[in-house]
């Protein structure tokens, strides 16, 4: 398979707080984003691999700051690395201010996909070439964060976690 790079995957959504989206003290229900999340990650996923996909897992949320009603939010997701046939995915989500435009970082999160035949069963994906500093950073650290899930999950032995090891004890020559 032909390797695809991240901005192939990317997929940018903005939309409005609205009031009935807002918890009691009007800040977007945490629920709502982490839904407006999954599915603008599904679609960066469904984008590189051209296939159904379904989440197998949110591994990190950053609930950084609120988001307030009437706030005009952006959600950007693009592919951080693929490997067999699951993907990683980054969710950025910003937050712009009315009077000068601005955007800033409000949250964050990693959600991972599979990719799925008809049928429902697994296929492969095509690889991630990363071509910024960025995207390379975040290649590098999908390895290191998919290690580390399958050792706490008992699936990966300690010691066979390579990259886990580089980042404690550094590279072995």
């Amino acid at each position: 398979m032909k390797a695809k790079t991240p901005n192939e995957s990317k997929a940018v959504v903005t939309d409005l707080i609205l009031p009935g989206e807002t918890n009691p003290i009007n800040n977007l229900f945490g629920g709502e984003l982490l839904a407006r999340m999954d599915r603008i990650a599904s679609i960066a996923a469904r984008r590189h691999s051209r296939r159904y996909v379904v989440t197998a897992s949110v591994n990190n949320v950053a609930f950084q700051r609120p988001i307030p009603l009437g706030s005009v939010i952006t959600l950007e997701a693009k592919l951080s690395r693929a490997f067999n046939t699951s993907m990683e995915v980054i969710i950025d989500v910003y937050i712009e201010d009315r009077e000068n435009g601005k955007r800033v970082l409000a949250n964050d999160a990693i959600y991972t996909f599979v990719a799925v035949n008809d049928n429902g069963f697994p296929v492969e994906v095509p690889p991630i070439k990363p071509e910024t500093e960025e995207e390379k950073s975040r290649y590098d650290a999908a390895l290191r964060r998919k290690q580390l899930s399958l050792v706490l999950a008992g699936k990966l032995n300690a010691d066979e976690a390579t990259e886990l090891k580089a980042l404690f004890f550094g590279k072995e020559k």
